[in-house]
């Protein structure tokens, strides 16, 4: 069993993926932080996608910290959480929590994810194409948690991220490889799961 979180957290976690984007609208890549943190925010479908699931998760998220990806789409994401919440915690950005970049797929149509995540279940250190590894992106996102739980005791925190860093992120809880990430509960945007170890 993969063992890159404490089987025994001292605090709880929920995942929560970016509403419908710009880019998403657009069938589009957009994974270098040059593009992404500046540009192809939400879509106004993504903001409601947002209200909804806040209306829907109100009790579990009324109490958390939030965590955001620095990309515009979760930063705006979570930015509209705090404020639907009125959560007195201040928002904080983690640049581990980015999208996982796509080397030369950088503009390109989406359709190209299946064939990155087939590679990924053969080999998950695998960087063709420029391609950060799906092993890389689960030991950064491991790392959140890792660092949460080392300053942090009984608190709750939503972890506002991208559907790839958010399937690697449930491998680490599941204590699988990154290969199979493509296995766990897939996040459809503004999607919210609790985080659970395996």
């Amino acid at each position: 069993m993969l063992t890159l979180l404490p089987q025994d957290l001292r605090n709880r976690y929920f995942a929560m993926r970016h509403g419908r984007s710009e880019a998403n609208a657009a069938g589009i890549v957009i994974s270098d932080p040059k593009q992404g943190t500046v540009g192809y925010g939400l879509c106004e479908e993504g903001r409601l996608q947002v209200r909804d699931a806040v209306h829907q998760h109100r009790a579990l998220l009324a109490n958390c910290r939030v965590v955001s990806s620095d990309f515009l789409r979760a930063r705006e994401t979570a930015e509209l959480v705090c404020q639907l919440l009125g959560l007195k915690h201040p928002l904080k950005q983690d640049v581990r929590l980015r999208e996982r970049y796509f080397g030369i797929h950088e503009g390109c149509s989406d359709r190209i994810y299946p064939s990155v995540w087939d590679l990924d279940c053969e080999n998950p250190e695998h960087e063709e194409g420029g391609v950060e590894s799906a092993a890389a992106v689960q030991r950064r996102v491991a790392g959140v948690i890792q660092s949460l739980e080392q300053d942090w005791v009984d608190q709750d925190f939503l972890l506002v991220a991208h559907g790839d860093p958010l399937q690697m992120l449930q491998t680490a809880f599941a204590g699988v490889s990154a290969r199979h990430h493509r296995g766990q509960p897939h996040l459809e945007t503004a999607g919210v799961r609790e985080l659970v170890r395996g």
